[in-house]
Formats: structure tokens, sequence, C-alpha cells
């Protein structure tokens, strides 16, 4: 008995070696840690369980026989994140370079599968170098599985990749299935196609860094969410994140304690909007004022800056934020920005976390190149998710609400719950000068009459009383007290119920 003990632990001793100490100070030498370290980090203490530590490839073509590891280069299983149960797999690129063979793929389908079952999210640290080309289709096949897999869980638990390497070809659409993806800077980098095949093919001489590192995904494609210096960094902010996230799509999100009173009173709000209407402010601040100690997870805060996108919490309770940012583009909504608070608005929806929408929109971004680059249909895809969306949803606008922007902005017309106004709102289908021009187009040549016109439309329409009185505003409240009637608007909702009339599923314009 005791010689197979000793068998078993030496086994496992081999395993968790991976490809060797050489390939592991390889990886040390680069600022990485392995695939086991990095789940040191993400999980809780001695929380880790694994499975399938012995699978090895059944390839037996061009010498594959001979390269056989424990593992197959993923290390997969369960363990916790405070105290909450997750899935993960983990990618070891000292073992033939992370390299995904059919059975690597199986291990991955494997825990996808379990997390499904058993309500959990499930993390996937990437860090490989593509399809094992010894394998061919069987590589290629074992992809496949993997996307079918991501394409099931979608909308029942959360997913969330972390890049921590390379990860090219087939390798990336997995993660971009994912809800989330996150990148470390200087180290990891997505591509379909890599530097050398777009010089072959385009003639265009780009480093991989340019083509697919974490600056031009967290701010020109928006294919990552957040990136990070370093792997402790970005496996800290993954914990951090799932503490805002449900376990699955039955479950609400966890409730914290928190330290925060839920009427706190910031007097400073009632001087965040300028005297001037063409003055921009930051968002931030109205975010971390409205929030539990101020703690706010932003995500894409690299990309679309003109929309502002992330979680806090009110009362202990998770809530997803969007919000105009008039630092940025004047807070237009343009192309990018209705792309990424779409999505984010329909994960919100999928996982029952409440949205709160912050309004200060002058209307769509004018232009050819809006326009030419499809904004309607793209525009069309905020509208459309605010209005299919069933969790509770509280709406304040801060200052202006103008034309359709108005309407997309989870207006009362798109079945907001609560929609409130501060006094310095201004609802209405344009802003004073352009709706003057317009209705008084006789009168432009005489600037005293245009004047009284501008006053006199300013007095009907540029405040937020209007709208009240068709009730299309619920509240026009102070802003000093904007936690306070958030953060109850949101706790008389929490037993809402609305649903949707049955279909297979919707059409959103993509």
């Amino acid at each position: 008995m005791q010689s197979i003990l000793e068998q078993l632990e030496t086994r496992r001793e081999e395993a968790r070696l991976g490809g060797g100490q050489r390939r592991i100070d390889v990886q040390h030498s680069k600022g990485k840690l392995t695939a086991r370290e990095r789940l040191e980090v993400l999980l809780d203490p001695d929380s880790f369980e694994e499975f399938d530590m012995f699978v090895a490839h059944r390839c037996t073509d061009f010498g594959m026989e001979k390269q056989k590891y424990p593992g197959d280069g993923v290390v997969t299983g369960w363990g916790t994140i405070n105290g909450r149960m997750v899935y993960v797999f983990s990618q070891d690129f000292t073992v033939l370079g992370g390299s995904l063979s059919a059975t690597h793929a199986q291990k991955i389908v494997k825990v996808a599968d379990m997390a499904m079952k058993n309500g959990a999210p499930l993390i996937g640290l990437n860090d490989s170098g593509g399809a094992r080309i010894q394998e061919g289709v069987d590589a290629l096949g074992g992809y496949a599985d993997v996307f079918q897999k991501n394409i099931e869980a979608s909308g029942v638990v959360p997913q969330i990749s972390v890049i921590m390497g390379p990860c090219a070809g087939g390798a990336v659409y997995s993660p971009a299935i994912t809800d989330f993806i996150f990148m470390v800077r200087d180290s990891s980098y997505m591509f379909v196609t890599g530097p050398d095949v777009v010089k072959t093919v385009t003639n265009e001489v780009v480093t991989a860094e340019e083509l697919g590192g974490a600056k031009t995904h967290t701010s020109k494609s928006s294919v990552a969410d957040g990136a990070y210096d370093n792997d402790l960094e970005a496996l800290i902010e993954v914990r951090r994140l799932v503490d805002f996230l449900p376990l699955n799509n039955r479950e609400k999100p966890p409730v914290r304690p928190f330290f925060d009173a839920h009427d706190r009173v910031e007097e400073s709000l009632d001087t965040l909007v300028p005297d001037n209407p063409n003055t921009p402010y930051d968002m931030h601040e109205l975010i971390r004022k409205t929030a539990d100690e101020g703690d706010f997870f932003e995500i894409q805060a690299d990309f679309a800056k003109n929309i502002l996108t992330g979680f806090i919490r009110l009362e202990g309770q998770t809530v997803g934020v969007v919000a105009n940012q008039p630092l940025v583009l004047a807070g237009c909504l343009d192309i990018d920005s209705s792309r990424k608070a779409a999505r984010f608005v329909r994960f919100c929806d999928a996982f029952e976390i409440p949205i709160l929408t912050f309004v200060d929109v002058p209307g769509f971004l004018p232009g050819t190149s809006q326009e030419y680059g499809g904004v309607i249909k793209h525009g069309a895809k905020l509208l459309f998710a605010y209005g299919e969306a069933t969790v509770p949803k509280v709406t304040v606008i801060t200052r202006k609400a103008y034309g359709g922007a108005y309407d997309v902005m989870a207006s009362k017309h798109l079945r907001g719950d609560f929609n409130y106004a501060w006094p310095s709102a201004q609802i209405a289908v344009m802003g004073a000068a352009g709706a003057v021009e317009i209705i008084h187009r006789a009168d432009l040549g005489d600037a005293e009459k245009i004047a009284a016109h501008t006053a006199d439309y300013e007095a009907n329409f540029a405040s937020p009383f209007k709208a009240a009185e068709r009730g299309f505003i619920d509240e026009v409240i102070m802003p000093r007290n904007t936690r306070k009637r958030v953060a109850r608007a949101f706790a008389s909702l929490r037993g809402k119920q609305l649903s949707n009339p049955w279909k297979k599923h919707d059409n959103i314009p993509l």
C-alpha cells in the first residue's frame, strides 16, 4: 500500500511541474506566473479541487507519443472566491506552448458542463499558442466543442476570460463569446492572424503589440474590457468583479455588508452641474457619490469614453450603472458608445442585475462617418437592450436629454420604473437655439425677437417640469438626495416581476 501511495504522490509531483522546471523558469523570466500559480492567486487558499490531473493526449503522429505530459497543457477544476464556488481552467504555456489538443479541449468542455449543471461562474485563464498542429482537425474540432459550450453557457452562468499570454487564430473566439475579457499589458495579445500573415497578405508591417495588444483591444477594438500591469493585479481584479456577480441566472447577486448610510446627503452634488449648459463636468463624481463607499468597478474604461459602464453597490446590493460622460464628446451617443452600453445592459438583464442610468445627452453624434458606419442600427442596439430589459430600472436626468437620445437612455417609454430628474434637467426635442431657428425661421434676422423666442422656449422646455406634467418624469429631486432616492427606489423594486412575450429569442439589430 505504501508504495502505491508513494507512486501517487510521485505522479502528482510530475503533473504539477507541467513542462518542467526549465520552462517554468522561462515563464517566470517573462514576468508571468505559471498556470497553477495563477489559480493560487485567483482562488481562496486551499480551495482548489483539480480534475483530470493525469489526462494525456492520444496523438501518435509526428513523434508526439514521445511528448506526453500529465494534464496535457491545461489545469481544470473548481474552487472558491470569497467562499463562492467558481469553475476554472488555466492553460499551461510550459506544456507544448499551451497548445490545444482534443483532450485539452475535452477538459475545458467538462468544467464548462459542470459550471452549467451546478450554477457557478466559469473563469478561463488563457495562455496558449493555439491549436496543436500535429493533431490537425482533431484540434480544430476541440476548439469548436469549446465554442459550443461557451454559447450554451451564455446567459446561464457568468463567463470571464483572462488573456495572460498569446491568444491567436481560433483561440480568440472562445473569449469573444464570454461576458468579460481582461488582458495583461505587454505580455498578452489577441488576433485572428498574426503580424507575419498580415504582412504577407496586405503588406502591412505591424508588431504583435500594435496588432492585438492590451492597449489596442481596450481602447480601439473594444474586444477587451480592461487591462492590468501584471498577472497578479489582473487576477485580484477578477476576484473583485466576481464579488459583484450572481453565481448564475437563477440567483440574485450577492449582498455584501455596507458601512455607508443609505440616506447620505451629498451637498456638493447641488453644484455639480455648471451654470453654463455647455460646460462639461465629470460624471464619475456622481457615480462614486451615489455608490456604497464610493466603490465603482468600471467596465471598458478606455473605450467609448463618452459613456460609462460598470458596477456599484447600493445598500450592499449590486447595481449596473450606465452614464453619459459630458467630458467626452459632450456626452453624445455614437456607434461605439451605443455598442458598449447595449452589451452591458444585456448582461445585467441576463443576470438580474438592476440598472441605474445617469443621463446627460445632447443627442447622437452627427456626421458622415457615423451615418456610413451605421449609427442608426448601432444606436438601435442600445434602444433594444433597454426596451427588452425586465430588471429594475432607475433613471436620473442630470442635465440634457434631447431628441431620440432621451428616448434611448432608459426613458419612461422604455419601461423605466423610476425616472427622476434634477432641477437642472433639460428635456426637449433639441436645444433652444436649434429649435428656435426651425420654429421661428421667419424671425431669424431680428436678434431681439430670436432672443425672446429662445427665452420662451427655455422656460417651457429646457426644464424637467413639462415632462413631469406628462408623467414621463416621476419626480424632480434635489441632487444632494440622489443616493437616498435611488436606493429607496431600488429597495421598492426588489419584488418586481415582468416578462416579455414568449419567443424562441429576439432578433436584436446586430
